[in-house]
């Protein structure tokens, strides 16, 4: 038996009467946490001879892991590209809110915005755990300014930039600061990206690409120096074409290093993405694909306008557009409700659902070690669901964070 001082005194909680997701499949077992994080049960046997000081009983919820994502621009009034003097209050807000849909880490996201906005948004952004207060800040996703002219989308034009001869110092000048940044979108057929992508990718920082008229072999190029990740796959891109696919082409590619794997955003809200369209994408590469909201400031709030950095929003019911036009601005899905939606439009298992906001982000952002599983040793950040995927109650480090009224444990 291990002496006195390698035995955590912490009581150790059992979670009763439920499937858990475990190796990509549901199991029925226990799940049992202490320390805010998930316990082997047989060590806390065989080591400790030691039961559960808490039994809970599930009521045959499904346990899964917490949702993480990677895109969300705001919500609840909050849009996170304006530059306010108290960013980290509507950090703090979102994170609270998005706790109900499931979500226990999220990225912050940036749209394009004019450098003075990066400058002062950037340095109040803190990564930091999730816990009673919110879900965890995994870091930034700048998504542009160095992006195509002619697949912005809902970025404003004269926010787009291009990189002169000193590449990664024109994108150091622009944004500031990459501390607290883990991810960049960048359109890859710009001049000297290349420098970018393998200089953003040394520092740990993930490249993904979008808003973008790239080619096959300008994204396939991008890939070899470093991108990983695909920005809403399908979404302000050259269509796929039979001669030349463009970055869609990626999915089945052969030219993509071995030891590497490419990750693809998905809107699944029911607007963005046609169910045909996402059935393609998951049959062509099931394992690269991450579900992310794109979730704008009027998510969570009645239709309205709005503003997604230094536009204007129209929302119309679940339509968000740039005011006076018919241009696509965001979403306002939940991410459980595109969980949901995605299952049901592509066929697919529970388990590939919930494996799409889970673990695979935690995989795309190199966290799958303690995030994105139930594997032991990892945080114990997950979600108890009823069998349609509505969540029940979401715990972060082992603690209930957001219960729904009619669930009681």
């Amino acid at each position: 038996m291990p002496s006195d001082k390698s035995v955590s005194a912490a009581p150790v909680f059992q979670f009763t009467n439920c499937w858990i997701l475990k190796n990509h499949k549901l199991q029925r077992e226990d799940l049992w946490v202490r320390d805010g994080q998930i316990l082997n049960p047989e060590k806390l046997f065989f080591d400790e001879k030691r039961p559960a000081d808490v039994r809970l009983d599930c009521k045959g919820s499904i346990i899964a892991p917490g949702f993480i994502d990677v895109q969300i621009n705001g919500g609840f009034g909050v849009d996170f590209s304006v530059a306010t003097d108290n960013v980290a209050a509507g950090i703090s807000l979102v994170s609270q809110k998005i706790l109900s849909h499931g979500v226990t880490s999220f990225c912050p996201t940036l749209v394009s915005s004019p450098s003075s906005v990066y400058h002062k948004v950037l340095p109040q952004i803190c990564v930091k755990n999730g816990g009673p207060n919110g879900a965890g800040v995994l870091g930034v996703h700048l998504e542009g300014p160095f992006i195509s002219k002619e697949k912005r989308g809902a970025h404003p034009e004269q926010c787009l930039r291009t990189f002169e001869k000193e590449a990664f110092q024109d994108l150091l000048a622009t944004y500031g600061s990459l501390e607290g940044v883990c991810i960049v979108t960048l359109a890859p057929e710009l001049k000297e990206s290349g420098k970018v992508i393998q200089e953003l990718t040394k520092r740990g920082i993930r490249v993904s690409l979008g808003h973008s008229m790239a080619n096959l072999s300008q994204a396939e190029e991008a890939v070899r120096q470093g991108a990983t990740f695909i920005t809403h796959l399908f979404n302000a891109m050259l269509p796929f074409h039979h001669r030349d696919p463009g970055i869609v082409g990626l999915l089945t590619s052969d030219q993509i290093p071995p030891a590497q794997q490419v990750f693809y955003g998905m809107i699944s809200d029911g607007i963005h993405t046609n169910p045909a369209a996402l059935r393609i994408a998951h049959r062509a590469h099931p394992k690269g694909l991450v579900l992310v909201t794109d979730a704008i400031a009027g998510m969570g709030l009645a239709p309205g306008r709005h503003t997604l950095g230094q536009q204007v929003v129209e929302m119309d019911g679940l339509n968000s557009y740039i005011a006076g036009t018919k241009i696509l601005s965001g979403s306002t899905a939940r991410m459980d409700t595109c969980v949901r939606h995605f299952k049901d439009a592509t066929g697919c298992s529970v388990e590939t659902a919930l494996e799409a906001a889970s673990l695979h982000p935690a995989q795309l952002l190199g966290i799958e070690d303690r995030k994105g599983t139930l594997d032991y040793d990892s945080d114990a950040d997950f979600l108890l669901l009823d069998d349609s995927l509505h969540v029940r109650a979401t715990y972060i480090a082992g603690q209930q964070v957001w219960r729904h009224n009619a669930f009681v444990l």
